[in-house]
């Protein structure tokens, strides 16, 4: 699967955009200024994915990557 079919997957689960989970972890504490704050962890990111959205930890790992900046939307 696609780095970009990932994405596409999430926001058919989830209704969300890569853009509406930026603004949802900026709200929450993860991002700061639109970067991942440095003590914010990869499994951090993956509990609240799974516990508020119910995603798979695959899917939660591809927001996480966008996070860090390791993949981007169209990849």
């Amino acid at each position: 699967m696609s780095f970009q079919a990932y994405l596409d997957n999430i926001q058919a689960k989830t209704g969300k955009s890569p853009d509406d989970f930026r603004q949802i972890a900026e709200q929450k504490g993860f991002l700061q200024n639109g970067e991942l704050k440095p003590s914010v962890k990869a499994g951090d990111i993956v509990k609240w994915l799974k516990d508020d959205f119910q995603l798979g930890h695959g899917h939660a790992m591809a927001i996480y990557a966008l996070f860090k900046g390791v993949k981007k939307e169209g990849d």
